[in-house]
């Protein structure tokens, strides 16, 4: 029961924890209720980077629930568990210490209490999984998490464009801080700190939908914990997009808090599980758009993870 509740009560304690902490500081500047509430953040990601055995980092948007999934059904398959709750953090640890502690961040708060912002210092020595995805597709599943999913709080400490504001698509992808400049410039500051990172595997997006098997395969063994093909196929079936729109469709896993529970079961955009598509950005975009924003990834994201020109998405849309 503590393994099944403990996602719930993590979730619960950091809420009062806030709570408590930031109500009676009302009577400050916004700015250094800001602040303070994003040390207070960072202060809990430092606790559990300090207990991981992995952590995967990832800009939001860019696949991690997908990946989450089928890392907790491979570890349900080959413990004998029931499917019905994720991995949190250490909850399925706590059912079977075979099971790793696994650190899912998106990496915004950490720096805010270690004061590490020029550097991934505080990731040197441990092993790290770099999920990344296009930085077009993400900027626009972003677009549709801030208008559609995103608390307001969380608009306001992570600088997107404040709740109720009437912003485009094309608008805060191609012109807004918070949109594709602020995945390219997240996936460039890992870029630099790569050689620092021994301990580290890239895992893009497009290469766990070409070859889910092989990719989610090659990560179990980066982590350490082996499949047989059999389990991994099992884990990847389940996590098709059919099945996870399905869950959450049926808030299968409610007990793991909103990250799979839809905002609005009439609004298909406010689904967790919203497309998943490949190269799906140029939908929005006239021909014009997308020739801008294909320029500024070309002339501003690294080209290690290889979203430059001929890069995945193009390919796949092609």
């Amino acid at each position: 029961m503590r393994a099944v509740l403990r996602p719930v009560w993590d979730s619960v304690l950091k809420k009062v924890t806030r709570f408590v902490v930031l109500k009676p500081l009302f009577f400050l500047p916004r700015a250094d209720r800001i602040r303070i509430e994003r040390r207070l953040r960072g202060r809990e990601q430092a606790k559990k980077l300090a207990r991981a055995d992995c952590v995967i980092v990832s800009f939001g948007k860019s696949g991690r629930t997908w990946l989450r999934v089928m890392l907790s059904r491979f570890y349900q398959i080959r413990h004998g568990l029931g499917e019905r709750h994720l991995i949190g953090f250490d909850n399925l640890h706590l059912r079977n210490p075979a099971i790793p502690r696994i650190f899912f961040t998106h990496d915004n708060y950490l720096k805010d209490y270690t004061g590490n912002r020029d550097s991934k210092a505080d990731y040197y020595g441990t092993k790290v999984v770099l999920l990344v995805r296009h930085p077009a597709d993400v900027a626009v599943s972003q677009y549709h998490q801030w208008r559609h999913r995103m608390r307001p709080n969380k608009k306001t400490l992570n600088a997107y464009p404040e709740h109720g504001e009437e912003v485009g698509i094309a608008e805060f992808v191609a012109e807004r801080e918070a949109g594709l400049k602020k995945v390219i410039a997240f996936m460039n500051d890992w870029a630099r700190e790569m050689p620092r990172l021994p301990d580290l595997m890239v895992v893009r997006y497009e290469d766990l939908r070409a070859r889910p098997e092989q990719t989610l395969g090659a990560l179990l063994d980066f982590m350490g914990t082996p499949g047989s093909p059999a389990e991994v196929a099992q884990a990847v079936a389940f996590a098709s997009f059919e099945n996870m729109r399905s869950m959450e469709q049926k808030r299968t896993f409610w007990l793991s808090g909103g990250r799979m529970v839809p905002k609005d079961r009439n609004n298909p955009q406010s689904f967790k599980v919203r497309r998943g598509k490949v190269g799906g950005w140029r939908d929005d975009f006239t021909d014009a758009e997308a020739r801008r924003i294909e320029a500024l990834i070309e002339s501003e994201l690294a080209p290690v993870f290889g979203y430059g020109a001929g890069g995945p998405a193009r390919a796949a849309s092609a």
